[in-house]
């Protein structure tokens, strides 16, 4: 099979597995809803009167209030951090590089706290995320002035640079819970376990409307990717402005995480993990590894939700502690690997 079919071949079958991961995650819970219930409920939703209905309002409402925007959001929380982690470890050419090792998830969800606790929503609904942005952002700048002034240019002490950020901004996000109002601060614990409980229908217009915009431009510059890959050497024999195109690199996934971050919390480890799994599939042309790894993070973050919710059930564990539990162990394997 020649590489372009197989690339549509692998495409079409993870999309598959990602529908199928959707349903499955709806049907899961506290309450098992089973699949023809699952169909006739979005089939109503989508042509009303379609099927008849034999189930209840309340059965209704947990299928299409709570599970299915929770698991569009996990979907495309999982597809960006994964998107940003390939093109983090592209403009590093840093293979543990990602959102949550270089500080970025930190900043964003020390903007997301600073707003619900202390400045208010001085800008209505899109006061947290921009707030988080605005965090993510200030942080990926923080690890690049902190790397450039203690001459930290080597991968390995970029992401050792990054760490230290994030220890520093995670410190300053528990200061601001310390010093906000004590009934608000159960509010925060979302963002720094990480979780998609708080999905709403009329909020995921902005994740997804990020993650459109800001994949289309990495996927539009995958081929700038692969040359930055190879060195800042042979990126500059082709046109490009090596600091300028990491410079943007690195503020469009600060973005990206931004906005991710405000609606999900801190979920670490998918953008380390899920783009080696999808070069392991496609190799390591950006062309295709961007959007394999889109759609396995969407499906491993739909999994890790499902795990949430059923290992303690019914209680629910923060998605966080799932995915650093899965991703820490990948960790380990893949410094055994790469012997750094």
């Amino acid at each position: 099979m020649d590489p372009q079919r197989r690339r549509w071949v692998l495409l079409g079958i993870g999309s598959v597995i990602a529908a199928a991961s959707v349903l499955s995650a709806i049907s899961f819970g506290a309450v098992h809803v089973p699949l023809p219930v699952i169909w006739g409920i979005l089939a109503n939703k989508l042509s009303p009167g379609f099927v008849e209905e034999s189930w209840t309002r309340g059965t209704e409402a947990i299928i299409w209030e709570i599970r299915l925007p929770r698991c569009l959001l996990a979907a495309a929380v999982g597809a960006g951090l994964s998107v940003v982690g390939a093109t983090l470890q592209a403009v590093t050419r840093n293979p543990l590089a990602d959102p949550h090792l270089l500080g970025i998830s930190s900043g964003g969800a020390f903007g997301a706290i600073f707003a619900l606790l202390h400045t208010g929503m001085f800008l209505g609904t899109a006061t947290v995320p921009a707030m988080a942005f605005a965090g993510a952002l200030s942080a990926t700048f923080l690890v690049l002035g902190v790397s450039r002034f203690t001459g930290s240019t080597t991968a390995d002490k970029l992401v050792l640079t990054g760490v230290a950020v994030s220890f520093i901004v995670m410190a300053a996000a528990n200061a601001l819970v310390f010093l906000g109002d004590p009934r608000a601060a159960h509010t925060v614990v979302f963002w720094m376990l990480g979780g998609f409980g708080l999905a709403q229908w009329d909020q995921l217009l902005f994740p997804y409307a990020a993650l459109f915009a800001c994949s289309l431009y990495f996927f539009l510059k995958s081929g700038d990717l692969n040359a930055i890959t190879v060195g800042d050497e042979t990126a500059s024999t082709f046109g490009i402005s090596v600091r300028h195109f990491r410079i943007m690199i690195f503020s469009i996934g600060a973005l990206l995480t931004g906005v991710l971050v405000a609606y999900s919390g801190i979920v670490g480890f998918v953008g380390l993990m899920v783009p080696h799994i999808a070069r392991l599939f496609v190799g390591g042309d950006h062309f295709r590894v961007l959007p394999t790894a889109a759609v396995i993070g969407a499906i491993f973050l739909l999994w890790a939700d499902i795990a949430s919710r059923t290992i303690v059930a019914p209680e629910e564990l923060p998605v966080g502690v799932v995915t650093g539990l899965v991703g820490g162990i990948f960790f380990v394997w893949l410094l055994q690997k790469r012997k750094f």
